[in-house]
């Protein structure tokens, strides 16, 4: 058998059997979640809050409604700025006892 043949089916096996990767592509990875924010959205049907930070990606919020939707909260919005704040002042009280 002809070496070169041997190595293009070696190679065959190796690349068959090598690890997928889980990575995303860079453009995927950069992009940021909240691509727009509302300022106005009725506190009593968030379920819950979430905030990320990611390099790329300014302080992002968003709001797990009661309706199982999810929308991206303007952080400049007064009431929540004040609810960060108090959460903030919470976490610091708990931490002096």
């Amino acid at each position: 058998m002809d070496v070169k043949l041997i190595v293009i089916f070696a190679l065959m096996a190796v690349v068959m059997h090598a690890p997928v990767l889980n990575a995303k592509p860079i453009s995927l990875v950069e992009r940021c979640w909240c691509r727009s924010t509302v300022n106005t959205v009725p506190q009593r049907s968030i379920r819950e809050l979430k905030f990320l930070h990611t390099p790329n990606c300014p302080f992002q919020v968003i709001a797990k409604l009661k309706n199982n939707k999810e929308v991206c909260i303007n952080p400049e919005t007064k009431w929540l700025q004040q609810y960060l704040r108090s959460a903030m002042n919470n976490k610091l009280q708990l931490q002096h006892n």
